[in-house]
Order: C-alpha cells, then structure tokens, then sequence
C-alpha cells in the first residue's frame, strides 16, 4: 500500500490511537492502565505490535492476555488475577504507566479532573474527584488524553490540582519524586510533552490537517514552540488493520474523534 492510498484510509481518530500507543513505546514490562476508549486502543494497540510485555489491566483486578476488541465482545482471555492488596506493589513502585484524561490541564502538566470555578472545597461544577490521581502522578508515569482540545481545557492555571506537575514536583524531596513523569498529551489536534529545560509544555507534533496556529490559539497558556513542528505520524498498514480488525471493529474510536469538518 502506498503512502497516498494509506492517508485517503486514515481518520483523525486513527492518528489519535497510533499517538496514544507511542506513548507506551519502550514501557516494556510494567502494567499499562488505559482510561477511556482512546487510551484502551491505543494500549492495546502498542501490547499487540512493538510492545508485547506490557500488562494490560481490565480496569478491575484482572490482567488480560489477549487484545480483546473495544467494547469486549465475550471472548477475554485472562492472563492472571491481580488482587488489590498487591496493585499496591506495583503502584507504589513506579511500575505502572497511567493514561487518563484531564478536564484542565497546565503548561507544567498540572491535571484537574474534580471540578471547575468555585474553590476546592464548594467547586461551582462537581466533576469525578481526586480518584487516584496525586498517587497516580507521584509513583508512576502519566500520560493524558483530551478528546476535545480548548482553551477550557488547556489553562493557564487548574482551578483544583488533582494530578501533580512538574513544577510541584520540584518542592518534593528526590525520593519522594523518583517515579514522578508526565511523558505525553495527546488531544485530538496533536501531541505534547515537557521535554523542555523548564519542563513546560512542549508542541511535539500536530495531526495531519492542522496548523501550528490552530493549536496556539485553543491554548490557554504560551506553549513551547520549536523551529520545526512535525505532524504526526500515521498509522503503519499493519497498525490500521489491527485497528480496524482486531481492537476496534465497532468504530468506536470515531465517536470519540469525529472526523474534522
């Protein structure tokens, strides 16, 4: 298949999943937590082509063995139970990469997921809460998903902390922070990170069809901008049939990431 006939393939939501799985690239063997149906595939998609070892969690107390498709189907295949005395174990000791989702987000990769205006005690709009997040971002690599790219979303400050940044991560003491990495963010017009001096976030990628200035302007904070931004990559034919095949047959990818007007 060429490169021309592979693009004309290719959804915003099919660039999405194969960014989210980059993110697990080089985890090896650690357990990967995928939040939500992006981050699931994307998982999924990174266990069943360059990394094998990773263990993927049914969100539950189970790990599973095969690349079930989303939603499951019935046919699960169970490598082993996970009982929750010992998540701990793996949680407390880094060996865990969490990707989640983040109704704010900061430059420092400050996450809030419990609620918006107000103060933190009487928020003006409850959200879910603190769910793990501080000991999620303290003991073990994040990363976050946003489906819907804003200003609202990408702010200058969160109105609640709920995961922890890089620059409130510097107060704590090295051992206290020896796990601490928010390694990517992956929204539906690209990819960041905070692989800059200062840890701020850095513009890494744009997908295919959107502008540097496109994202500049749904940001609510000045983003670390290279000289060069390269767009995203897309999904290798192997990866696009897995993708449509085995993990996610159903198309639920593209409601979660319609394709752009």
């Amino acid at each position: 298949m060429s490169a021309t006939d592979l693009s004309s393939l290719v959804r915003r939501a099919d660039v999405c999943a194969v960014a989210v799985a980059d993110c697990f690239r080089g985890d090896g063997e650690i357990l990967a937590n995928p939040i939500g149906t992006i981050p699931m595939i994307g998982g999924r998609l990174a266990r069943a082509t360059w990394e094998p070892d990773l263990m993927m969690t049914d969100g539950e107390a189970a790990l599973i063995a095969n690349d079930e498709a989303i939603p499951a189907v019935g046919d699960r295949q169970y490598e082993t139970y996970n009982p929750y005395r010992r998540m701990f174990d793996v949680v407390w000791s880094g060996r865990r990469h969490v990707m989640m989702g983040a109704t704010q987000v900061d430059r420092y990769g400050n996450q809030n997921i419990a609620g918006i205006g107000g103060t933190p005690t009487q928020p003006r709009t409850q959200l879910l809460g603190f769910r793990g997040a501080p000991g999620n971002t303290i003991h073990n690599t994040t990363s976050y998903w946003v489906p819907a790219h804003s200003a609202k979303v990408f702010v200058e400050a969160v109105d609640i902390v709920t995961g922890i940044g890089y620059d409130r991560a510097a107060s704590l003491t090295p051992a206290q922070r020896a796990f601490h990495e928010i390694r990517r963010v992956v929204s539906n017009l690209g990819v960041f990170d905070f692989e800059t001096d200062d840890h701020r976030m850095r513009l890494r990628s744009v997908h295919p069809g959107v502008t540097v200035d496109a994202v500049v302007e749904a940001t609510g904070f000045e983003l670390t901008i290279p000289d060069e931004v390269p767009t995203s990559r897309l999904p290798l034919p192997e990866e696009l049939r897995l993708l449509d095949e085995v993990i996610d047959p159903e198309g639920t990818r593209f409601r979660e990431v319609p394709d752009p007007a």
